[in-house]
């Protein structure tokens, strides 16, 4: 299969305008996010709208095609550069631009989904392992099916473990973490950035159900690496911490 990561990144963020641009370990962080990605895929791009992130990727010697400023999410933004990339690619992989520390084994873990004919999307998972994790709204849970298809994904805490006192509910169920990152068959991705909002999308908040609503089959891998996302400039001082603790 042929596959290209596409990482959308856009200059205005309302928690921290010009975050791609931020520098983590002396580097932009979209830089690390592209070399990242770069390690397990050979066609790597950027997707901005903004001509300092494109000048900044070609500075480095990467990849980048500008797209429009007005898309609603980074899916749609993706399908408008990989219409303008062309080529004849089997999957498209969707890598967030503020992902400096996505691991390359994960990014391996996603492509190996489509290793079933049947995937359409894939995503992955993580292990929780603690309740308090498991509790917080910002961390969206994924219920699977027996293949590792998504039932459901949900900021509330799913399934509900009858009777049992909550602190005990993680030795009774495999709560999963959903971690932003997609993958998507090329005819697939063109599909659902067609679709409009669904409702249980817009009462969770969460895009991946108006794909489910909409009987997409999501496959799901399992990592169990930990990421660190950037969404504002006090995460990018700790960033900066695991960096030098972490990285020789």
């Amino acid at each position: 299969m042929k596959f290209i990561c596409i990482i959308p990144a856009r200059y205005e963020s309302t928690r921290f305008p010009g975050k791609p641009l931020a520098l983590l370990g002396g580097k932009p962080v979209i830089q690390r996010v592209y070399e990242k990605a770069s390690e397990v895929v050979s066609d790597v791009y950027v997707a901005t709208d903004d001509e300092r992130i494109y000048n900044a990727v070609e500075s480095f010697g990467g990849k980048a095609v500008m797209t429009r400023n007005d898309h609603k999410s980074g899916t749609d933004r993706i399908e408008e550069a990989i219409e303008k990339i062309g080529g004849n690619y089997d999957v498209v992989i969707n890598v967030q631009g503020d992902e400096p520390f996505i691991d390359p084994s994960q990014i391996r873990a996603l492509m190996a989904c489509f290793d079933d004919a049947d995937t359409q999307i894939a995503t992955l998972g993580k292990p929780f392992t603690s309740m308090d994790a498991v509790s917080n709204p910002n961390s969206p849970k994924i219920v699977l099916d027996n293949r590792s298809y998504a039932m459901y994904f949900s900021r509330s805490i799913i399934p509900y473990v009858r009777g049992k006192e909550q602190s005990e509910w993680l030795d009774s169920y495999p709560y999963l973490k959903h971690l932003g990152i997609y993958a998507y068959r090329r005819e697939v991705l063109a599909e659902v950035t067609k679709l409009p909002q669904s409702s249980a999308e817009k009462a969770e908040s969460l895009e991946q159900l108006r794909w489910l609503q909409n009987g997409y089959k999501i496959k799901v891998g399992i990592t169990d690496v930990e990421t660190i996302g950037i969404d504002t400039p006090a995460d990018l001082e700790r960033a900066e911490e695991f960096l030098k603790n972490n990285i020789q």
